[in-house]
Order: structure tokens, then sequence, then C-alpha cells
């Protein structure tokens, strides 16, 4: 063991059934649901397509999910899709994962939320001829500068930051159900993109993305056999008919014919409540949205942190600052790399005319995204060979079957994201790539891999060491 890291923490399974499924449906459940269905409604040729790849989402994320669950639960720690790739095919691919997440991943899904939080205020406050572009930079900048002086969010403000988005999903759903009609849903004929599919699936999915860190908390499940799949299963079905309640509202409230520059979740409350309804939600959705930034740079500095910990170019960032007690050289790095890549979406991208910004920062990140799912997705097969005599609390169902269905769709959407934005995936691509040359770079010392530490305890075992 690596001297310079420390015993990971036992784990202990305290988790309850409806305890599971409420982190699940909370941790799945974003901003995206407010943003992406009007994209999704001006490339799908009608209604029920509309509805359909939402539904198919849920299913897909359900899949990805109990993947997801048996290896969160035999490898109970943290690092996620980290630990699995590197126990499963090497320290290169554990160190390409972790290098996207720092240079493509992580800043992409930041910047896309500070775009949406950019879009929502342009339309409550003028910004000047680039007001979404400095909105999106600006709330990088003070969320990482708020990170770095360690003031951080509490229980409260989190819980408030929660509510603001159920209170949303709420209004639009009873705006567009009581108030919109039904002959809104209603769209002749119309032309479509031959992509109009993968792109659709692309942003259903990106808007479940969160289902792969509900599955980690397979780990602290009790009766994981029972509850884990249950849980999943729950959680998921719920999330899916949230979703599918809210795009109907949006059909019933709006139609299909969604301008680029419409702000949909808004103007669908606006349809009951005119005018202050339309500001409420709007800056409930800014809320939201920052709150999903925050979230985010405080996790995913900490996890370069560790990335640190584990290989050579990581290591400057491993630092942390005795007077704020933060790591603040990791907070900085993933601010500017999530700042420039904004800039550089707003020099080639006229996104103060639309939503073209949200797009590009999906299209960069989306081949890479699925390359790593459909890499862990292999991963189980893998390591249900190398460590067939580790105990596995829960096991996926319908084994093999599921697990493949699962690694054919994350390859189809490698494909989907290449054929519909081949110039974005390649720049995501790119910058995937321009890591390597780091990882071969000379050293006096490799320090020791992650995984060659003692066996993970079985989750239920009773057993208090480390491991």
């Amino acid at each position: 063991m690596d001297p310079i890291r420390p015993p990971a923490d036992a784990v202990t399974a305290r988790l309850g059934l409806w305890d599971a499924t409420s982190i699940i449906v909370g941790i799945i459940i974003g901003v995206g649901i407010f943003e992406l269905p009007a994209s999704i409604f001006q490339k799908v040729p009608g209604p029920w397509e509309a509805l359909g790849v939402w539904a198919l989402g849920g299913m897909l994320a359900l899949a990805g999910a109990f993947c997801f669950a048996e290896l969160a639960s035999t490898y109970p720690r943290s690092g996620g899709e980290y630990v699995y790739l590197t126990r499963a095919f090497g320290s290169l691919v554990g160190y390409l994962f972790a290098w996207a997440q720092l240079t493509v991943i992580r800043p992409c899904s930041i910047g896309w939320l500070a775009y949406v939080f950019a879009l929502y205020a342009s339309s409550l406050v003028s910004g000047g001829a680039h007001g979404i572009l400095l909105f999106a930079i600006l709330a990088v900048v003070v969320l990482t500068a708020i990170n770095i002086l360690g003031v951080t969010l509490g229980t409260t403000a989190q819980n408030l930051l929660t509510l603001a988005k159920i209170i949303g999903l709420v209004a639009v759903i009873a705006v567009g159900l009581f108030w919109g009609s039904s002959e809104n849903a209603n769209t002749a004929n119309r032309h479509v993109e031959t992509s109009w599919f993968a792109w659709s699936m692309i942003a259903v999915l990106w808007t479940y993305s969160g289902w792969h860190e509900a599955a980690y908390v397979a780990a602290e499940v009790k009766d994981g056999r029972r509850n884990i799949p249950k849980a999943l299963l729950l959680g998921t079905l719920t999330v899916t008919l949230i979703y599918v309640l809210v795009n109907v509202a949006y059909l019933f409230g709006t139609g299909l014919n969604v301008a680029k520059d419409q702000l949909l979740a808004a103007d669908v409350v606006g349809v009951a409540w005119p005018g202050a309804g339309r500001q409420v939600i709007t800056l409930l959705i800014m809320i939201s949205a920052l709150g999903a930034i925050n979230g985010m740079v405080f996790t995913t500095a900490r996890m370069f942190a560790e990335f640190g910990v584990e290989h050579r170019v990581f290591r400057p960032l491993k630092h942390w600052s005795r007077s704020c007690g933060t790591p603040v050289r990791a907070l900085v790095v993933q601010g500017a790399i999530a700042a420039a890549l904004i800039l550089a979406v707003a020099l080639v991208r006229d996104v103060e005319k639309g939503r073209e910004g949200l797009d590009t920062m999906i299209e960069m990140t989306a081949a890479v995204f699925w390359t790593f799912f459909f890499l862990t997705g292999l991963s189980l097969f893998v390591l249900r060979l190398k460590d067939a005599d580790l105990p596995r609390p829960f096991r996926a169902p319908l084994y093999p079957f599921l697990p493949l269905l699962f690694c054919a769709w994350c390859g189809y959407m490698v494909y989907g994201a290449i054929d519909y934005a081949p110039n974005a995936s390649l720049v995501g691509l790119g910058l995937l790539a321009a890591g390597l040359p780091f990882y071969f770079m000379p050293e006096k010392r490799r320090p020791a891999g992650v995984l060659k530490e003692p066996e993970p305890v079985p989750v239920g075992s009773g057993a208090e060491q480390h491991f």
C-alpha cells in the first residue's frame, strides 16, 4: 500500500429500502429536465417519439444501474468507475478515465450547468451583447472562489435547493396538465434529421445521469440482495414517471414547436401565472443550477486530489491549503478548464441567440462519456473472471444478457455521438488523447496502484477491518 494514501473507510450497511430509494431519486433528478426537453422537441418526429425516448431512457438507466450496483457492492470504496477500470484493465485505463474527468467530462458538465444558469439569468437581467457568456463564466468563477475559501453550503441550504427543484417540477406538471391542452401536442408531419434518435437519447440519458452514482449506495444498503434491486427499480421508475409527466405537461403547455431561445419550463408556468409565475420558475431553475454547480465543483476537486495520490500528472493537485482547508490547486485547475471550455464554445457557436452552448457541451463530452461507460460494462465481465472468488453481495440480474445489452447500448451511444456531432466529438476525444504522453513520461518511482491493497470487506460481513 502506498504509504501516502490513507486507508479506506470500512463500509457499514445502514440504509433501508426507502432510504436508498429516496437517495436514488434525489441524485438522478437534476436541472436537465427543465432544459433539455426543448432541444429534444426540436428534433423528434412527433409527440409519441418525444415521450417514448424518456421511457426508454429510464429502462436503459435501470439496466446500467444494475451493472453498477454489482460493482459498487463488490468493491465498496470511493472512486467508482476509476476503481473498476483500474482493477479490470490496468492503471493506463484508470489514468485515462481520471484525465477525461479532469479535461472533458466534469468541465463540460460544469460548463453545461453554467450555461443553463446564464440562459435563464439573461432572461431576467440584461447582460449586454455577451450576457450569456458573462453570466456562465461568472457562475464558475464565483463558486470556485467560494469553495477555495472553504465556504460550504450547509444541509439546510442543500435541502432548500432540492425543494426548489421539487416546487419547479410540481408547478410545471400542474400547470401543463390542468391549464394546457392536448391539442397543443398534435403536430403535423415535419421534416427531421435521420440522427434525431441518437441525439435525443444522448440528451435523455444525460438528464438521467446520476443513475451510476446512485448505484454507489449499494455498498451501504441493508439486506442488499433484496433491497438493492427493489430500490433501483422503485427509484428509476419513479424518476421515469416524473420525467414523462413533465414532458406531457410541456406538450400540453406549448407543443413540439419550440423556438431555439424558448425557456420551456418558464413558458409553461406562464400559461397559468403570466409575469410573476414565469419569473418565479426562472429563479428556481437558476438556484437549482447554482446548487448543482457548487456540488460538482466541491466533489470533483476532491476527486482530482485523490487521483493525485495515484498518478504522477495529478500529484500537484493533491495539495490542500492549510489556511483554507481545501484542495486549492485542484479547484483552480478545474475552474480554469471549465471557464476555458465555456469561452471556446462561445467563440465558435452563437450562444447569445439560443441554447447552442448547452448542446455543444453535451456533444463534446458524449463520445468520451459513453466510451468509459462501455468499458465499465465490460469490466463487469472481466472482474467476474478475475475475482471469481470474491463475494458479491449483489449480482446483476439476467447475467450476461442485461450487461451485454448495456454494453451494446453504450457502444451505440459512442457511434451516435460521433455520427451526429463529429467535430465536437473529435475535440473531446482529442482532449482525452492529449493525456497519453503525460502517462508515459519517465519518473523515478511509480507509486503502488490503487488496487494493490488487500481485498474489500464483503458488505454485511460484520468485519470492522479496513481494506
